[in-house]
């Protein structure tokens, strides 16, 4: 299985999470803001708080937080096929 390559910027759940190849490694980014939905995750996972991340990244929105853990769950749904690697 092939992975899925672009040229062209994708865009879901009505814009909040963007994906262009010229930004961030192509990475999925919340609004095209240089902030990776990882990077949310991340720190939802740590422990901290949406009012704790809103915080520290003034630039984002509770909404963006929200398409995040949507992304996130959409991205889940699929089905994947794992490989042992060495």
């Amino acid at each position: 299985m092939t992975p899925l390559m672009t040229t062209e910027r994708l865009s879901y759940l009505d814009g909040r999470i963007t994906v262009d190849p010229d930004l961030c490694n192509g990475r999925p980014t919340i609004r095209g803001l240089r902030i990776t939905v990882e990077t949310v995750l991340g720190f939802l996972g740590a422990g901290d708080s949406p009012a704790e991340i809103l915080a520290q990244y003034p630039s984002l929105e509770a909404a963006d937080i929200h398409a995040c853990l949507r992304f996130a769950a959409d991205m889940m749904s699929h089905r994947y096929t794992l490989a042992r690697v060495a």
